[in-house]
């Protein structure tokens, strides 16, 4: 303990020591401190975001290159806001919240964040089995028996790994770096495709490529370019449902990549970590460094290579063996694996749109005339089904072929998503004890915080829940992570402007100006997200549950004012 004390009082003295001396001094003494802003970088470079980025440019080709660092800056904006809460106060958010703003927001914020971890973990574990299975041991590890196999030994590993947290052995050290060496290689393997691609050929369209950074929220309204010229070469009378369907997937996604890029689990994460650090009102600076650079760099670098490099490869192309294309040898193309089953899925909903479900059902009884009703689609609505289809991880890993080949593409991809899928299920694991040990009051420690980790091993039945493309359960999944985000903006919101809360050190002036307009500016975003998510996904119950849940909130608080009794 001393020796900690010693290193703390070491940092605050160097912090101390550069004010006034210059950026130049105060930026190299923040480099050497910086810390949790990169903890929140491993959570966020997590297979969420590797999969809302590869499907962004699977979609919308180079168009939505601005969506993840716009909302990474508005996430950033409002974690500085949380760490400079949590860091003048050096309360633990949690029960500085239900004493000085309203604990049904404390509360909400909490089981918000439990439920997050719960809900994110089923696709860490569903892309964990999908590149097991069908990148680095199909043959070994298929089948259900396969996913058993594959999800008992993360299921051991991850648990080990997380109980055993505090203890520093070297076991976990290890265990660190070799994920970080998985995770490092699948990055600076898409830098290397983005750079390839730039050198072979026509190159990379950089024109297309910069203008997709300007902020563009037609997509949210209206098909892709490129699909818009599809669009127009099909019958009139289907244009509507394709149409449609294209902007429900770029929506989808649009919502899932912005949600992973700042989740409401995150927003738990900094503050805790913060303080377990023994950081206060001395390390505000530091801690906005920490997260501008931790986390901003790493993730806008990374997500847009991931963007450029699927954009260049997939939107707008078909997988062979769709359209009854043949080899080499002149053998058809047999497409297999679950793209195939989402392509047919598209075809009948089409189907289902004209006949209605009832001549459907009617139809997948008899499989000739399924099958000549299927073929009964004009050739651009089955190019259009096959451009949509979900790729699988199989499929993905292609996004590096042009740097390493086929087979090491496999290998590459599948170990890389398997430490982003690993790394993150154990983070989400230890922010579970985090949320439940202080629901309950205890200690982060002990068995109280080694039972609660194992709230986030509901993720084991993702792989048997989701039969559909591995990586795509990342999606679904995402866009009910925005719809719990605004809770801790507008809480977080409310406690930088709580005089009770922050006494001398609330902002002033043109600080407090400042820091309004970008909090407000960040939750009016994220709440604008999750009402048009429950408008769209759940429908008037989600605003009944809205309802409710600011009701209790006003009733608390009035109740509570009541209660306290008027100084003059």
């Amino acid at each position: 303990m001393t020796k900690e004390k010693d290193i703390l009082q070491r940092e605050r003295d160097l912090i101390q020591s550069v004010r006034g001396k210059g950026t130049v001094e105060v930026t190299k003494a923040y480099v050497k401190l910086s810390g949790p802003g990169w903890l929140q970088s491993a959570i966020t470079l997590g297979g969420g975001s590797l999969s809302s980025s590869l499907y962004l440019g699977v979609l919308a080709g180079f168009g939505m290159l601005w969506l993840q660092p716009f909302a990474m800056i508005l996430g950033i904006i409002m974690l500085s806001g949380i760490s400079y809460v949590t860091l003048s106060t050096g309360e633990r958010p949690f029960q500085a919240i239900n004493r000085h703003i309203n604990p049904v927001l404390g509360w909400s914020w909490a089981l918000a964040s439990l439920a997050a971890n719960m809900v994110w973990s089923l696709p860490q574990y569903s892309l964990a089995t999908g590149v097991l299975q069908q990148n680095l041991f199909p043959e070994l590890l298929g089948g259900n028996g396969g996913k058993i196999i594959i999800c008992i030994c993360i299921l051991i590993a991850t648990i080990s790994i997380t109980w055993c947290y505090d203890s520093g052995s070297w076991g976990i050290k290890l265990y660190e770096r070799i994920l970080k060496g998985m995770v490092a290689l699948i990055v600076l393997s898409f830098f290397g495709v983005v750079v390839k691609l730039s050198f072979s050929g026509d190159g990379l369209q950089w024109g297309s490529i910069l203008s997709g950074l300007i902020p563009d929220l037609s997509r949210f309204n209206e098909p892709a370019e490129g699909f818009k010229n599809i669009i127009n070469q099909i019958p009139q009378s289907s244009q509507a449902f394709w149409t449609e369907l294209i902007v429900t997937k770029q929506r989808d996604v649009m919502i899932s990549a912005a949600a992973t890029a700042v989740g409401i689990n995150m927003t738990f994460l900094l503050p805790y970590s913060m303080l377990s650090k023994g950081w206060n009102k001395d390390f505000r600076g530091l801690a906005v460094f920490d997260l501008s650079t931790g986390m901003l760099i790493p993730f806008v670098l990374t997500t847009s290579c991931v963007v450029i490099a699927a954009a260049s490869q997939f939107h707008l192309q078909i997988e062979p063996g769709f359209l009854g294309e043949r080899d080499a040898a002149g053998e058809l193309i047999v497409p297999g694996g679950k793209a195939k089953k989402d392509y047919y899925g598209l075809i009948d909903t089409k189907l289902k749109s004209e006949l209605g479900s009832a001549s459907l059902e009617t139809l997948k009884k008899d499989e000739s005339a399924l099958t000549a009703a299927r073929n009964g689609l004009s050739p651009k609505e089955k190019e259009l089904a096959a451009m949509l289809a979900n790729r699988d991880v199989k499929d993905l890993a292609k996004s590096l072929k042009p740097l390493t080949g086929d087979k090491i593409a496999n290998w590459v991809f599948g170990l890389g998503v398997l430490g982003m899928a690993l790394s993150t299920i154990t983070l989400l694991m230890l922010i579970s004890g985090f949320v439940i040990c202080e629901m309950l009051g205890v200690p982060a420690k002990g068995w109280a915080f080694k039972l609660s980790t194992l709230a986030a091993t509901t993720g084991v039945l993702g792989p048997f829940l989701w039969t559909k493309a591995a990586a795509y359960l990342a999606v679904p999944t995402s866009v009910f992570g925005m719809v719990l985000l605004p809770i801790a903006y507008i809480t977080f919101l409310l406690m930088m402007n709580n005089k009770a809360m922050l006494g001398e050190n609330m902002p002033t002036g043109i600080k407090r100006i400042i820091w309004n307009i970008l909090m407000s500016l960040a939750a009016a975003t994220a709440t604008a997200a999750s009402l048009f998510v429950i408008n769209q996904k759940v429908g008037m119950k989600g605003f009944v549950a809205i309802g409710l849940l600011l009701t209790a909130a006003l009733v608390v608080h009035f109740t509570r004012k009541k209660q306290t009794p008027t100084t003059r």
